[in-house]
């Protein structure tokens, strides 16, 4: 049976940074009251005349391929993790395949969030463990900036989210690169993170454009203590599930990357843990939380900044809306 491993990484976050001085001028906050509660300095937000999901995607795609040497005529399928296609439908999928030239492979989408990319990260790597495709590419992309509420109504979503991709090159090896994942999720709290509109189990008249006047359920709620606390719990479990199914310890953890959705998760992970900060990958502190997108941009950094070896053992963990949750564990090649 084939195995696989991720051959190349790549990211690209848009131009414009938004500081938590600029959020101050916009809404009843300031840089303290963000960095304590969060970890955030700053965030990238989208142009709207340049950036879409899709290309951003394209140019995190481009950089993978090239680190992993290959190109794009290479890649025979697209796994796609997003909450904010370009479209209502089609999803990013189709639209990245078209960015990239290679119309007539197939295309996935994959709705789940924060834990997008590694729910998107373990279905490559079983099409390629089932032996039917050798070169699979995963991307996780995501434009939030133009749903946020950025008033002081909405500060406790508009101070956190940023835009941005992330991806990664994953190829048919005989030497075992993942070693497992593990995904799960919890439909009870659905609402307890989630944009409710443009739904499609409202009656056809509050749908009609025309007649939309409260635009309310097209912006982001989030029950921040509930997810917290919810979110560390899911993590530890998730993370000692898949070193329990490789009869591994906390100890033989090279580099943990978590999804970045709070730095004082991560803290307490880390604590948890007994990792060193070394150990930890961190990088909302300049990015804040691009949901699908935060772990493959922290996995393309990390790598670049050569906190990955041959032989270390990484850690990939995430929890997000749904509630949903998942992790990973790669031996890196």
């Amino acid at each position: 049976m084939p195995y696989s491993k991720i051959a190349g990484l790549g990211h690209h976050v848009p131009e414009q940074i938004i500081t938590n001085d600029y959020l101050s001028s916009l809404m009843e906050t300031n840089n303290e009251w963000i960095i304590e509660r969060t970890g955030i300095k700053e965030r990238r937000w989208f142009n709207p005349e340049k950036d879409t999901v899709a290309n951003m995607a394209a140019k995190a795609s481009r950089m993978a391929l090239e680190r992993a040497g290959l190109k794009e005529k290479d890649v025979e399928f697209i796994v796609f993790a997003t909450i904010t296609s370009d479209y209502y439908f089609p999803g990013s999928g189709v639209l990245l395949q078209r960015e990239l030239g290679l119309e007539g492979i197939g295309a996935l989408d994959i709705k789940n969030a924060c834990s997008g990319f590694i729910y998107a990260l373990s279905i490559a790597d079983q099409f390629i463990k089932s032996g039917m495709y050798k070169t699979v590419l995963v991307v996780g992309a995501e434009i939030q900036s133009s749903a946020l509420d950025v008033t002081t109504r909405g500060r406790n979503t508009a101070v956190i989210f940023g835009d941005g991709a992330g991806a990664a090159v994953l190829t048919a090896t005989n030497k075992q690169g993942i070693l497992s994942t593990h995904l799960h999720a919890d439909g009870r709290f659905a609402e307890e993170l989630y944009v409710k509109d443009p739904g499609s189990s409202r009656p056809r008249e509050e749908r009609q454009a025309d007649q939309i006047l409260d635009t309310t359920g097209f912006k982001v709620v989030m029950n921040g203590n509930q997810v917290f606390k919810h979110a560390v719990v899911r993590f530890m479990e998730v993370i000692n599930e898949a070193l329990h199914a490789n009869n591994l310890t906390k100890e033989d953890i090279n580099l943990l990357v978590p999804h970045q959705a709070n730095l004082r998760i991560s803290q307490y992970i880390q604590e948890k843990l007994s990792l060193r900060e070394d150990q930890v990958y961190n990088n909302i502190m300049r990015y804040g939380n691009t949901t699908a997108a935060s772990i493959p941009i922290a996995l393309s950094e990390a790598w670049a900044e050569g906190k990955l070896k041959e032989n270390d053992l990484l850690c990939l963990a995430a929890f997000g809306s749904g509630f949903t949750w998942a992790s990973a564990l790669i031996r890196w090649q």
